[in-house]
């Protein structure tokens, strides 16, 4: 997806998509600094432009449309949690006490 320049790698085949697919939401999930708001919606606003450009391209071919449709599907199925609110990876809460240590035997 982003090279580590932050370059936005387009995505083509449908490895791309459904390797990417899965690097969208890891990103979304991630509590690390650099995986901040504004780069996680810019990573859903390029994937969302390179599977619509995919999807027009392979039009004509019932069999690629289908796959790049799928992939189309698991977005919005992720899309839909993201818009319930449901946190993908809460941030941990620094206040929370820790878990007492076990007792060796």
């Amino acid at each position: 997806m982003f090279d580590k320049s932050g370059q936005w790698i387009h995505l083509e085949t449908f490895d791309d998509f459904d390797n990417g697919l899965s690097e969208l939401i890891d990103l979304w999930s991630s509590t690390s600094k650099t995986a901040t708001k504004t780069v996680k919606e810019s990573a859903l606003a390029h994937f969302k432009e390179d599977l619509e450009a995919a999807a027009l391209k392979w039009i004509d071919n019932r069999a690629k449309s289908k796959k790049y449709a799928s992939i189309g599907e698991e977005l919005a199925e992720f899309e839909e949690v993201l818009k319930e609110g449901s946190n993908v990876a809460p941030a941990a809460d620094s206040n929370a006490p820790a878990a007492p240590a076990k007792k060796k035997a």
